[in-house]
């Protein structure tokens, strides 16, 4: 209970920490000696020393293991006690640490002559010591002369000297201090004497050992000192073959430290793991001429495991003649699957803690156990991370679910459009974020996010169907490992809540109107008149009015423009029409079509002025597309228009002349023409517009007046808002006035300058627009001096060397009233004092 517990495993003590205590914190571990000093505990001296410290997944907890014989270890009869202290704080300079210690004791029952064990940083291997009866009987009167005739041995009772290592190419002796410099651990107790070998050091050599070999070829091979090799089945071992040399009073005594560990010896087939241990093992048989196996036993995690237990579990424990085999069923009872990344790709490897112990008796050693404890881990397995999307429509909601993994993979973050974002911070995106817990101990992530949410992509798809996309990207990382990898998430849910946009037109006199109102799909869909995008300015280039509040998209478009379509012609109506569509803005495909339809008056395109002038529009109907305007012709085919477009052509003539035809009553002139196109080689027209104009016959009436003095003519003065404009034009045809971003102007000494003043509002027919003085300055302001009047009282300035010319307005398709509209043209000039320039 408590952050730490110990349990008693034989010769090993095992310290567990509790993971949910030390999670998400800083740690280090301390063993503590005798005299109360803590050392801290790293790779190398773990090895040195007799520690070992794992990290098991599904306990999630950290397991720390000391030997009996461990460097720090109190011994006492039967009994070795062993403390641990850990610091642990919230921060990375261990500042405010909490301090926590643990000391536990261990009986270890009757030891064998020879003992060794394999762990997975160290190999050990103890020796009872004993001495010859001669030896004890010695009295040595002068203790000190052994000191000055072997300096390098410590005056002790009984201290190991040096150790002999054997190579094949040489033998090689340590001092103690130079062996324990090199990471050996040495000890000796009252009754043995114990090496310790890091798997790492200089003198460890591989050597195979095969399985398939009979005992009397093991020991006759280990009596030549060769070494094994196999065709058939060889098994790695980390092998160190060693004599330890200790005094005891005034003799010198050795003993065999020999010490071999397998490395290999897994097999994966079959979805069961095999792992083989051969009985006889070279560099431990040295010297030995008879065998015979007393006890195998295994376990898992340190603990044996009966037959029954076994066979529960389907393990399968093979003692053979030459060799012990022991089957896992991959995924059993007793290991754990932990994640594993590898090249970004998410995977599990299988785990087990095997615990192996065979026991043997032999003519030199009497008896010797061998104690394995060996991690297998199974190699890489990708599994693919299931995705499911689970939309809750009533609440709006896409919940996503990713998993399921293991208990030692957690979220780091989260990357949305492009912006790493950590987990709590993650519903400021609109994304919430939980994980669930289910009972096999696995777990998943959940992420809720809104339909309406930024991040969601919305995209049209059919009649009321709209499909939401998440897309997101989620880092998880392992632990302790601390490997990483990415889940791109790209969920859709379709919905059937778009909302179309829809329209509503109406015609006035003159123009044709089409609102339309927005839905949910269209926020990126654009307006084009057929390839023609619609835009603001587009829209002023044919005076054409648009008007978009974000919720309705409105376009007024006069009866004569260039993107009306003409139809159904008759005498007395003329059916008018506007189309818009409505286009992705990304990709331009076409997603709706808008239209408005109207009859209007053929009046709309004839003008019969009092004077005899007639001013007549022809159009282009539907399906005559081809037609060119400006071949149009009256019955005169020498009268052609006098302005077209691609659509209209406007005629303008006196009744007297195209070949107008005339017919009268006693109380109306009617005069008829008509507007035609023929096909070039062809009399007969394809194109026959008949128009008139009636005018009242004049009448003459005898009456009788009398003559009176007229008054005075006056001009009745009235009052209203006037809107004007004053614009300069690029060129004669007064076509393209210069724009506000065109200035400043550059403009040469009696270039001409075209100039037009229009009366914008009010449209009254009987309006005249006359100008009475204009005049230029040097600056902006209209009253600075010096001044020069470029008209005066509605004339020319006879004092100027270049006088202001008038142009006449004519009716036009812009023009609706040329009444309202003046238009002269000045040549440019610079203000002069003297000789000199006032401005350039």
């Amino acid at each position: 209970t408590g952050p730490m517990s110990s349990e008693c495993l034989g010769n090993l003590l095992r310290i567990t920490l509790s993971a949910e205590y030390f999670e998400d914190k800083y740690f280090s571990l301390f063993v503590v000696d005798q005299s109360g000093t803590a050392w801290e505990l790293d790779e190398a001296m773990a090895a040195q020393c007799g520690y070992t410290v794992i990290y098991t997944t599904t306990k999630r907890s950290i397991e720390f293991r000391a030997s009996a014989l461990s460097c720090h270890s109190h011994l006492e009869k039967d009994v070795f006690t062993v403390t641990v202290q850990v610091k642990a704080s919230h921060t990375p300079d261990m500042s405010n640490a909490t301090t926590h210690l643990e000391s536990a004791s261990c009986h270890y029952g009757p030891r064998s002559p020879r003992e060794l064990i394999c762990t997975s940083n160290y190999m050990e291997v103890s020796v009872r010591r004993e001495v010859p009866q001669t030896v004890k009987d010695f009295v040595q009167d002068e203790p000190e002369d052994w000191t000055l005739i072997f300096p390098e041995a410590k005056a002790e009772e009984a201290s190991i000297w040096q150790i002999v290592f054997h190579q094949p190419e040489e033998k090689r002796a340590l001092l103690v201090s130079n062996a324990w410099s090199a990471g050996y651990g040495l000890n000796t107790t009252d009754s043995r004497v114990l090496l310790r070998v890091p798997y790492t050091a200089a003198q460890v050599q591989l050597v195979e050992v095969g399985v398939l070999l009979l005992a009397k070829q093991a020991a006759r091979l280990c009596r030549s000192n060769q070494m094994l090799s196999l065709q058939d089945q060889g098994i790695t071992f980390s092998v160190l073959r060693s004599s330890t040399f200790y005094k005891y009073q005034w003799v010198i005594l050795m003993v065999d430290t020999a010490v071999a560990c397998p490395v290999d010896g897994v097999d994966y087939r079959n979805k069961t793991i095999t792992w083989t241990v051969p009985k006889y093992i070279p560099p431990l048989y040295a010297g030995v001429t008879s065998f015979k196996d007393v006890l195998v036993e295994a376990g898992v995690d340190l603990h044996k495991l009966s037959a029954k237990e076994m066979a529960s579990r389907k393990y399968v424990l093979l003692n053979e003649q030459k060799s012990i085999t022991m089957k896992i069923p991959i995924g059993a009872e007793g290991g754990y699957y932990k994640t594993s990344v590898s090249n970004g790709q998410l995977g599990v490897k299988y785990t087990i803690n095997l615990f192996l112990e065979h026991q043997w008796e032999d003519n030199k050693w009497r008896q010797t156990k061998h104690t394995i404890i060996k991690e297998i881990e199974t190699p890489f397995e990708q599994v693919e991370v299931v995705i499911t999307n689970n939309l809750n429509l009533s609440a709006r909601l896409m919940n996503v679910t990713v998993g399921t993994f293991l208990p030692d993979v957690e979220l780091a973050n989260l990357t949305v459009e492009g912006v790493a974002v950590a987990v709590p911070e993650a519903f400021q995106h609109g994304y919430l974020i939980h994980s669930t817990r289910y009972a096999n101990g696995s777990k998943a992530y959940v992420m809720q996010v809104p339909l309406d949410a930024s991040s969601i992509k919305k995209e049209y798809v059919r009649e009321e169907m709209r499909v939401y996309t998440l897309n997101a990207t989620l880092t998880f990382i392992t632990y302790p490992s601390s490997e990483t990898f990415v889940v791109p998430v790209i969920a859709l849910s379709a919905v059937k809540d778009a909302v179309l946009p829809s329209s509503r037109g109406f015609c006035d006199e003159r123009n044709l109107h089409l609102i339309i109102t927005r839905g949910n799909v269209d926020q990126n869909w654009l307006p084009f008149i057929s390839d023609w995008h619609l835009t603001q300015e587009a829209a002023q280039k044919y005076s054409y009015i648009l008007r978009d509040n974000g919720t309705d998209l409105a376009i007024s478009v006069p009866f004569l423009s260039p993107h009306v379509s003409y139809e159904g012609f008759h005498n007395s109506a003329i059916k008018a029409s506007f189309h818009i569509t409505l286009k992705d803005g990304i990709t331009l495909a076409q997603r709706r079509d808008f239209s408005v339809s109207c009859i209007f008056s053929p009046s709309e395109l004839i003008r019969c002025l009092p004077n005899g002038t007639v001013i007549i529009t022809a159009v282009k109907l539907v399906g005559g597309e081809d037609l060119d305007t400006g071949m149009f012709v009256l019955r005169d085919r020498q009268c052609k228009p006098s302005l077209v477009t691609e659509k209209t052509a406007t005629f303008k003539f006196s009744v007297n002349t195209c070949g107008t035809s005339r017919k009268s009553n006693s109380t109306t002139m009617t005069y008829e023409n008509e507007v035609l196109y023929f096909r070039p080689g062809n009399d007969i027209p394809i194109y026959q517009l008949k128009f008139f104009c009636s005018y009242a016959v004049k009448q003459t009436a005898d009456v009788r007046y009398e003559s009176k003095k007229n008054p005075t003519p006056s001009i009745k003065p009235g009052f209203g808002c006037l809107t004007l404009s004053l614009k300069l034009f690029k060129e004669k045809s007064f076509s393209e006035p210069y724009q506000e971003s065109d200035y400043p102007v550059v403009k040469y000494l009696r270039e001409a300058l075209y100039f037009e003043v229009e009366l914008l509002h009010p449209k009254d027919a009987r309006l005249d627009l006359n100008l009475d003085d204009c005049w230029a300055t040097n600056s902006q302001s209209q009253d600075s001096l010096p001044q020069w009047h470029i008209l005066n009282h509605g004339c020319e300035n006879n004092k100027d060397s270049h006088r202001t010319v008038f142009h006449k307005v004519d009716y036009s398709l812009r023009v609706k009233f040329p009444q309202h509209l003046k238009r002269f043209e000045v040549r440019m000039f610079t203000f002069v004092q003297g000789a000199s320039l006032l401005q350039e």
